[in-house]
Order: C-alpha cells, then sequence, then structure tokens
C-alpha cells in the first residue's frame, strides 16, 4: 500500500521530468491505441517523434516516424497533414530536394497553410534557393504576422543575407512568444541567439545565452556546441574540448566527431585529434553518398588537416551537384583552390559572398583565393573583414531585407 502511494506521489514529478517531445509521444501513442483507425493519431506521432529526433539527434526517431506515417497512409492515402509531417521528417533527415517537392504539390493544393510555406523555406534555404526562401517566409509573416515558426525562419533568411542585428531580433521575439512549456523549443532558440550574439563578436552575451539554454535543458547538444564556441573565442581550447566531448557522446555524428577533433588539436592534443580525425573520415567516408552526411566538414579535413586536396575536390563535387547553399559553395570553393584552380575557386565563392552572408571563414577562403590570384586589394579587403566586427544596419519594420542602400554599403 505504501509503495502504490509512494508511485501515485511521484507520477507527476516523473511527468514533468520527460520533455515536450516525450510528453507527446506519450499523448500519441495513447491516441494510437484507443483508435487505430485514425490517421491523425498516427501522423501526430510521427510528428512527435521527428521532434524528439532534434533533441537527441537520434536518428532512429525519423526512422520510427516514417512507420507511423506508413500507417496513416495505408488509411487515408496521401492525406493533408500527413504529407506535411513526411516533408518535415525528411527535412529532418537532410532529404531536402524530396521534401521540397512535396511541400511545393501541398502549397499548390492549400495555398494559405502557413507551415507549408516553413517547410517551403527550409528546403529553399538548405537548397541555396535564398530569393524562394525570402519569399515564402514573407508570406509567413503576411498571412499570420509574429508567429514563432516564422519568426524563426525569418530569422535565417536574415542571418544567410548579412542581416544579423535583423536576425537577432527576430529570434529575441520568437522566444519571447514561445510557451514556457516548449523548454526544448525555448533551449534551441536561445542557441541560435547565442550563434548570432557570438557572430556579432558579442561573446559575453553569447556565453550568458547559451548557459541558459544548458540550464533549462541540460546536456542539449546544440547548446554545449554553441558553449564550446564561446570558450574556444575566449582561448580556453581544454574547456572547448570538455563540452565538445560531452556534445560527440551524446550525439555520436561524424561532423561533431570533426569538431571535437579539431578542438584537441587546437588544445595541442595532437595524438588524440589525429586518432579522433582517423576515426572521423572512416565514419564521414560511409555516409557520404547520402544527404545526410558531413562532407563539408569532410572537405575541411581533406584540405586543412589531412593535406589531400584531390579527395577534397572529389567530396565537393558530390556535395555542389546537391545544393548550392552558401556554405557548400565555400566547401566548393576552397577545394577548387587547394587543387590549384584559383580562378574557379574565385567564382564559386563569390555567388556565396553575393548572398550577402557575413561569416569570418567564408571572408578568410575568399581573401587567400584572391591572393593567390594576385588581386591584393580584394585579398586585404576580405582578409579586414575575416578579423573586423560585422556591419551593423538599422531595420525597417517586420520585412526581411535591409533597404536598397544599406546593401549596396
Amino acid at each position: 500500500m505504501k509503495l502504490r502511494l509512494l508511485v501515485l506521489v511521484l507520477i507527476p514529478f516523473l511527468a514533468s521530468a520527460a520533455t515536450p517531445a516525450e510528453r507527446a509521444i506519450v499523448r500519441a501513442e495513447k491516441a494510437v491505441e484507443q483508435n487505430a483507425e485514425r490517421p491523425e493519431a498516427y501522423n501526430e506521432l510521427a510528428t512527435a517523434l521527428a521532434r524528439r529526433a532534434r533533441e537527441t539527434a537520434d536518428p532512429e526517431y525519423y526512422v520510427r516516424a516514417h512507420r507511423a506515417l506508413d500507417k496513416s497512409f495505408a488509411l487515408a492515402p496521401d492525406n493533408f497533414e500527413g504529407r506535411k509531417a513526411r516533408a518535415w521528417v525528411l527535412l529532418g533527415q537532410h532529404e531536402f530536394a524530396k521534401a521540397l517537392e512535396i511541400a511545393k504539390a501541398l502549397n499548390r493544393q492549400v495555398p494559405d497553410d502557413v507551415l507549408v510555406y516553413g517547410l517551403l523555406t527550409d528546403a529553399h534555404m538548405e537548397l541555396g534557393n535564398y530569393k524562394d526562401a525570402l519569399e515564402s517566409v514573407q508570406w509567413m509573416l503576411d498571412m499570420r504576422p509574429g508567429n514563432v515558426p516564422g519568426l524563426t525562419r525569418a530569422a535565417y533568411v536574415r542571418e544567410a543575407i548579412g542581416y544579423l542585428d535583423g536576425a537577432i531580433e527576430f529570434m529575441t521575439q520568437a522566444f519571447q512568444r514561445t510557451n514556457h512549456s516548449e523548454v526544448e523549443d525555448r533551449a534551441w532558440i536561445l542557441t541560435q541567439m547565442a550563434h548570432l550574439h557570438l557572430a556579432t563578436g558579442k561573446v559575453r552575451e553569447a556565453e550568458r545565452l547559451a548557459g541558459q539554454a544548458l540550464e533549462l535543458f541540460p546536456g542539449y547538444h546544440y547548446a554545449l556546441a554553441q558553449m564550446a564556441k564561446v570558450r574556444a573565442a575566449d582561448g580556453k581550447h581544454a574547456e572547448a574540448v570538455e563540452l565538445l566531448s560531452k556534445r560527440y557522446d551524446a550525439a555520436p555524428h561524424p561532423e561533431n566527431l570533426f569538431d571535437l577533433a579539431a578542438a584537441l588539436d587546437r588544445a595541442g592534443r595532437k595524438q588524440e585529434a589525429q586518432a579522433a580525425f582517423r576515426e572521423f573520415e572512416e565514419k564521414a567516408r560511409r555516409e557520404s553518398a547520402g544527404w545526410d552526411n558531413a562532407n563539408r566538414e569532410l572537405i575541411s579535413y581533406y584540405v586543412d588537416f589531412a593535406r589531400k586536396p584531390a579527395a577534397a575536390l572529389e567530396i565537393a563535387r558530390v556535395e555542389i551537384a546537391r545544393k548550392q547553399d552558401v556554405h557548400t559553395l565555400d566547401a566548393y570553393a576552397w577545394a577548387l583552390a587547394a587543387n590549384g584552380r584559383h580562378a574557379e575557386a574565385w567564382t564559386q565563392i563569390e555567388k556565396a559572398l553575393k548572398v550577402g552572408v557575413k561569416d569570418a571563414r567564408i571572408y578568410y577562403h575568399a581573401g587567400a583565393i584572391a591572393s593567390k590570384l594576385g588581386d591584393r586589394a580584394a585579398a586585404a579587403r576580405k582578409l579586414l573583414a575575416a578579423l573586423g566586427a560585422p556591419r551593423l544596419v538599422s531595420q525597417r519594420g517586420a520585412t526581411l531585407e535591409p533597404s536598397r542602400g544599406q546593401k549596396e554599403r
């Protein structure tokens, strides 16, 4: 009797310890048990599983989500909400082209669904279709001003076009509008805010926000990575290694192992770094043919650490054939430069810079390439940009773009 009473007392505490995604999974599984003939229950389960995948970085949750959606479609072929969930799961698996195809079809069917525009925005951004992404996210904000999914995506677009103050503004609004019970969502937004503040040189603010995210969602793999960047910015490489080790334990993906290996190298732990790099290369090569891969990190490893330029270009050609976002363009340019093809490299990195992105790594690569081409003035400008603080721009309402004059300065 006492044991039963103890269990009853503990149930509320155990429930409160569960994450939002875990609670959503329990609710959806219960709904499936109660009425296994409702496709909506399987759609809700798939969505909850996809949320849990983000919380944990465990790809098995995406596999389970697809299984749930298969059952939904068996009951109601091509049901709208199920297709939305399928596109979202595919985005999580980095199947951006497939997700975009589904999202476009959904948008043609129901042109006023706000979240479908979110799916379009995500896919376009990852593929490098920035004009289309800007148009999609503007629809989200025009149709439902102040909606959180629209604000976070608008921040992402603003960052890509170099409008960092505007990105911080939108992320801050999104955080303020997110329900306090959604602890993972809030931790994710805080982590993005930390990233943006670090990009503008506000290291202490980035530290505060990343710390707040870790308090809200202890052991959160995204926040651990961001705090490691803060520690590296402070020159505390041993602490960065510790944080990235915890992150890799929580999310053992090749790209996370690459970051750990690079941190070990910066910390002077060369033998450990070499062992980690070897393990990274083996794991990254195994998944390099798929969409969810560590190919950009593999290119960086081959150029900057292993000195294997031909291998870097081989991987870069695979990636650039799939997508042309600014970071893939940068990786391709860097691989071309490593192979002595500097004119081609400049053409590619110029495409990234024209989007407006303010990224020290891309600026550095552009400066190094310009130097090899003998353009000292361009090299100096890009290298100074890599070292300097990003340009601050003013805002104009809820529009996503800075004004014409600001863009041209």
